[in-house]
């Protein structure tokens, strides 16, 4: 089974990227976009100048629980910059969704609550809320993961997407907002104690 498949599995239809603009991004950003793969792991992520952006981490139910993740991980550590990454709510009829998020719990990761993230999947039309997690070697505010994460939605997820999907994502100001109210951490439930 190739990447793409292996993402395409174990992602919901409404998060997944089309084949032809992950392997655009691959091959015309590829100084930004970059794939890290092996036996056990498809590793997508992006490294702009002041942040690394998260696109797709999987590991197989094989290697689960051997380090692995930790390891990916701390390589995006080792930039010694924010990394970023989305994720879906605690869904409780799907274990993974919790399973996730006490790893990043785990790793340090914050929830930059004050982010909302709405996108329309132009796969399905259904809108999906997605919360951001970040971790940050300098205690990065939510209103710069905000301003990376307006970066990373119009570089990286609008990448050429009248092309690709014959229509445009939602503008930015309709997918991504900043509140100074702040929302329920998602990460409480799973931080150690």
């Amino acid at each position: 089974m190739n990447w793409y498949e292996k993402l395409n599995q174990y992602f919901p239809i409404e998060e997944m990227k089309s084949k032809e603009q992950m392997n655009l991004l691959l091959k015309e950003r590829g100084d930004v976009y970059r794939k890290d793969e092996g036996p056990n792991h498809v590793l997508i992520y992006v490294e702009f100048n002041g942040f690394v952006f998260v696109d797709y981490l999987f590991v197989s139910s094989k290697a689960r629980g051997q380090g692995l993740g930790k390891k990916l991980i701390n390589k995006l550590k080792s930039k010694n910059k924010p990394v970023i990454l989305e994720v879906e709510p605690v869904q409780y009829e799907d274990t993974d969704t919790g399973k996730r998020l006490r790893f990043y719990a785990r790793e340090g990761f914050r929830h930059a609550s004050k982010i909302g993230y709405r996108r329309r999947s132009l796969a399905t039309g259904e809108e999906t809320v997605l919360e951001i997690l970040y971790w940050s070697p300098d205690e990065a505010d939510e209103e710069a993961i905000y301003e990376a994460m307006v970066k990373t939605y119009r570089d990286i997820h609008k990448y050429k997407d009248e092309q690709i999907y014959g229509a445009p994502f939602a503008p930015v100001d309709r997918t991504l907002s900043f509140e100074e109210e702040r929302n329920e951490d998602i990460l409480k439930p799973f931080s150690p104690v």
